[in-house]
């Protein structure tokens, strides 16, 4: 659709102005939220259970738990300190980690995230986790959007899928040359260079996984059953336009993660024969189709709704400031202990992904 080729052309040129901070303007908030913990943990899949069936890396508000009842706990309210940059955001974002399995001896070691980069050449402050957007309408005339209440949660994806699903390609993974360490690739999300399935070929720079979240809502429901039903994407789309459908009429601010993964000690070709390829998520899926993400709102009151309303005349990317910003130290230093200690395969290799999860 010729609106959507030109919300990405002007997407990867409001990026590159962003993160360069040369000019004013933009659509989106970007900031860098280092490690929380790494765990098998999941309070909107399997709340209360510890462990989780398959390990997590999580950032944002240590009020992070197995449960987080929207009844019983606000985070904004009950979190100390935050992995994110920004001060208000006690909110926390998860995705499943990935495994290098060695074709030697099938046995498995974590890959590491990494600090996201900035076109100038400088990388984020992070420590590992992730790179948060919330990014209003790309295309259309109405830019308003209407940040979720507290309790909100959602999930994207589905970690049953072993192929391709059809429909316009929401998560995605982007294989990085050494020459694009520094920058973390550039360009539109999730387009004609990235793939749904893991890369089939060394990345050297590394391997971006992008999570680009509903933008739609339907106006009433903190959560559903399957924790995807009460949001909904533009049609035709994945990047948010200023349409919704009826059934989810609210449009809400797109969230979007970039997971930087560094693959460098894992591209050697010898890895990559035979149409093979040696990652596999800490769930068990070999392809990379499987992958998804989970969200959980903190904000304090009012704050992201202001810095949404202000995109574009006060706030662009990394600078926004009606919003506080903590010294990237601080944010590293923001960790929380697991809730059901194991080795999460950092350095030793693990005979088995944790929890024994089979590769299947």
């Amino acid at each position: 659709m010729i609106w959507l080729t030109i919300a990405l052309v002007l997407f990867l040129a409001q990026k590159t102005v962003a993160q360069t901070g040369n000019a004013r303007g933009s659509d989106f908030l970007r900031f860098g939220c280092s490690q929380l913990v790494v765990e098998r943990t999941d309070p909107l899949v399997t709340p209360g259970q510890i462990p989780s069936p398959h390990m997590h890396q999580i950032v944002g508000g240590n009020a992070f738990n197995a449960s987080m009842d929207p009844a019983d706990l606000d985070p904004a309210k009950t979190a100390k300190c935050t992995s994110c940059k920004l001060t208000e955001d006690f909110s926390n974002y998860w995705t499943a980690s990935i495994y290098f399995q060695s074709p030697e001896n099938e046995t498995f070691k974590r890959v590491p995230q990494m600090a996201n980069g900035m076109l100038n050449g400088s990388l984020l402050e992070q420590d590992g986790g992730i790179t948060v957007y919330y990014m209003r309408p790309f295309s259309g005339t109405n830019k308003k959007v209407t940040v979720m209440p507290a309790g909100f949660r959602m999930f994207t994806g589905d970690p049953n899928l072993r192929k391709k699903a059809s429909g316009t390609m929401k998560i995605c993974h982007r294989c990085l040359a050494a020459s694009e360490r520094s920058s973390g690739g550039s360009g539109a999300p999730c387009a004609a260079s990235d793939t749904a399935e893991f890369p089939n070929k060394p990345c050297p720079g590394g391997i971006r996984a992008t999570v680009i979240f509903p933008s739609c809502w339907d106006g009433k429901s903190l959560d559903s059953p399957d924790h995807v039903s009460h949001v909904a994407y533009q049609s035709g789309s994945a990047l948010a336009g200023d349409k919704c459908p009826t059934t989810h009429p609210v449009r809400i601010p797109q969230v979007m993660y970039e997971i930087m993964y560094d693959t460098s000690s894992f591209a050697d070709k010898k890895y990559y024969q035979n149409g093979k390829q040696p990652l596999v998520y800490s769930f068990g899926d070999p392809t990379g189709y499987g992958a998804h993400g989970d969200y959980l709102f903190g904000w304090v009151d009012g704050s992201l709704q202001k810095a949404m309303d202000t995109l574009g005349t006060e706030c662009f990317s990394e600078t926004c400031p009606p919003l506080k910003l903590q010294l990237g130290k601080l944010a590293i230093a923001c960790t929380k202990a697991q809730q059901a200690k194991e080795d999460i395969g950092n350095s030793a290799w693990l005979p088995t992904l944790p929890g024994g999860m089979p590769v299947a």
